[in-house]
């Protein structure tokens, strides 16, 4: 008697099951061809999501570019002090450990008067005139502390250093302001003022367009809740569950995410390779984004496509929600 109510109920679970998968099964055919029903609505859906993908897509790539070229930058560009030609050296070598003891600071080298004069003599060899005048000037070249800091946007160690220290202080160079207190600062400054605004550019444009995307996607589905009113009416009539009603357009907005997805993110690879030698030349740093897309392209592509599924998921269930209640 058990085992006859053991696999009645077995036989119960699988029919459920099987009823559960033909449903879910139907839900998605439903679904996939209401994606096709009324193409211009269809394609104007996909096209504002496809953009609204691709400029997340740029957006990311775009500050990711920047925090790189930053990054070289300030790998490029030495924070400079200027001390006088007689300087001793133990004061030199004195400076320079203090220099390297302060935290913003990632390394410090000192150029010798005569190893910058060399430098220079070196830049102007194919200028007669600027040689002749360097050997009749009485003015010598200083010594010099050149400095690589953590964040070339935030000086003020090294300016409160310049005040402070009692060493430096007796040799400094007073006709000769350090770097990053003149023109230099500005415009390095002015780079990282730059990548700030683009980034936050690149996330309110993709905001904007996340939620005009939505809003089409929200009036499509209204309208094609509008179109078939009667066949939706008929399935309440025989009883069919709200899941049921709703899934088609769930499937049918998760489908404008996934082609929306592969053709943003086909353009997004297409425009970083096409800019890439561009952007190269200009010193932009694209090259360990671009490599990194690569590298992960089928991760960008699946988080891509989770993007365009949800924007596409929640506007569905917005738009479904409310006729559904009536």
């Amino acid at each position: 008697m058990a085992k006859k109510k053991t696999s009645s109920k077995t036989a119960a679970q699988q029919k459920r099951h099987h009823r559960q998968w033909t449903t879910f099964m139907r839900m998605l055919r439903y679904g996939v061809n209401n994606f096709t029903r009324n193409a211009w609505l269809t394609i104007a859906a996909m096209a504002v999501m496809t953009i609204t993908l691709f400029v997340i897509f740029a957006s990311v790539a775009s500050r990711q570019i920047l925090v790189d070229t930053v990054s070289q930058l300030r790998d490029r560009v030495d924070m400079s002090i200027y001390v006088q030609t007689d300087t001793p050296d133990e004061d030199i070598a004195t400076i320079t450990k203090d220099l390297q003891k302060l935290p913003s600071v990632v390394g410090v080298t000192f150029r010798t008067p005569e190893d910058a004069r060399d430098d220079f003599v070196q830049q102007n060899k194919e200028s007669p005139e600027t040689l002749d005048a360097v050997k009749e000037a009485t003015n010598k070249f200083p010594g010099t502390f050149s400095i690589k800091v953590k964040d070339i946007n935030n000086t003020s160690e090294l300016t409160k250093f310049v005040e402070t220290n009692e060493t430096l202080k007796a040799h400094i160079d007073p006709a000769r302001k350090p770097s990053f207190a003149g023109d230099r600062r500005s415009a390095i400054e002015s780079i990282g003022r730059a990548a700030d605004f683009a980034q936050r550019v690149g996330i309110g444009a993709s905001l904007i367009f996340v939620i005009i995307s939505m809003l089409i996607i929200f009036n499509t589905i209204r309208m094609a809740i509008f179109n078939r009113r009667e066949e939706i009416q008929m399935m309440k009539l025989i009883g069919a569950e709200r899941s049921f009603i709703r899934g088609p357009f769930v499937v049918e907005a998760m489908v404008y995410g996934f082609f929306a997805a592969l053709i943003a993110s086909a353009g997004g690879y297409a425009t970083l390779i096409i800019a890439a030698p561009s952007l190269a030349s200009y010193q932009i740093n694209i090259q360990p984004t671009l490599d990194a897309a690569m590298y992960y392209a089928g991760f960008i592509l699946l988080g891509m496509i989770i993007i365009g599924a949800i924007i596409g998921v929640i506007s569905s269930l917005l738009a479904t929600r409310r006729y559904l209640k009536l």
